[in-house]
């Protein structure tokens, strides 16, 4: 597993932990807690992720322990996305006890990244979205 970038391989050991595998991912989705799953993205094609690789070390230290980290591996970058139905690179995917809290995606003002990092923290877990697939019946209504 490479993370493509010197900054990445950083943030991953300084979170701790890096999620490269579906079973890392239900191992890390058993444990109790806060977590954030940074998705970066292609560097090369995400620049931002390098700024939120920087950056989410500072937002973690800032909550003293309560929230931990981890890196998704490049491979499982894509299904994760599917999984919690995020659009854009980097996302960072907060869980609390294994269940989907919510994302903030791209590069954010400090005070602003410390706003929605606190909201996120506060927020009740919830059914992730859905990636936008437009549901159509197969056969027409007989109503009119």
């Amino acid at each position: 597993m490479s993370l493509n970038h010197p900054l990445l391989a950083r943030l991953a050991e300084t979170a701790g932990r890096t999620v490269a595998s579906p079973a890392e991912l239900d191992a890390l989705l058993a444990e109790a807690g806060d977590w954030v799953l940074f998705c970066g993205g292609n560097p090369v094609q995400y620049p931002e992720c390098l700024d939120v690789a920087v950056v989410l070390p500072e937002l973690l230290a800032l909550h003293g322990g309560r929230v931990h980290g981890a890196v998704a591996a490049p491979d499982l970058e894509a299904p994760l996305q599917a999984r919690y139905g995020f659009n854009r690179w980097p996302s960072l995917v907060f869980l609390r006890d294994g269940d989907y809290v919510g994302v903030i995606s791209g590069m954010r003002d400090w005070s602003v990244f410390v706003g929605q990092f606190a909201e996120m923290l506060a927020a009740a877990p919830s059914r992730p979205p859905t990636v936008g697939i437009p549901v159509a019946a197969a056969v027409p209504s007989a109503c009119h």
